[in-house]
């Protein structure tokens, strides 16, 4: 009777601890739904990699853009300058040759014709500039919001780099 009992009992150990494992294989992750979450981190790193690596090429051609802007601002305002200097000397030769000749004369006409060209020249340069000013904000706008997507693709490239490291540890 001693090995019928032995026999029972190791039967019914045998029992509740293929219930217990057969518990615990079901509450495992599946192999195949990891495999897939590696595989899908893998893919979203390497989308991160060329979303990153675009924004980038965008930020370096906005700042390209900037910098061309600003030597073409510092450019028109030297020519502006310049057409002031024009004017203001034009207005003293006006005023002078107004006193020595008089107002309607001929070098008093040609002065005037030369101021009035001066002052063109200067109030064309000045829409260059504040032309240049404009475009000169757009591109920054643009370089600052290209500087944001960077930022947050590296954030991104973090959490899938976590995500993956998790999946392969399989937790």
């Amino acid at each position: 009777m001693n090995a019928q009992l032995l026999l029972r009992r190791s039967a019914l150990v045998l029992g509740v601890a293929g219930l217990f494992a057969g518990g615990a294989y079901a509450q495992s992750p599946d192999p195949t739904a990891q495999q897939q979450d590696i595989h899908n981190d893998k893919k979203d790193i390497r989308q991160d990699k060329q979303d990153l690596a675009k924004d980038r090429a965008e930020r370096n051609a906005d700042q390209r853009d900037i910098n061309g802007d600003r030597r073409d601002l510092n450019k028109d305002r030297v020519d502006r300058n310049q057409d002031q200097r024009d004017v203001n000397k034009d207005k003293r030769d006006l005023r002078k040759d107004d006193a020595k000749y008089g107002v309607n004369s001929a070098q008093a006409q040609a002065d005037r014709k030369d101021l009035h060209a001066d002052r063109v020249d200067r109030n064309k340069d000045q829409r260059d500039i504040n032309k240049d000013k404009s475009n000169l904000t757009a591109d920054r706008k643009d370089r600052n919001q290209d500087q944001r997507d960077i930022n947050k693709d590296k954030r991104d490239l973090h959490k899938d780099r976590k995500d993956l490291r998790k999946d392969r540890k399989g937790n």
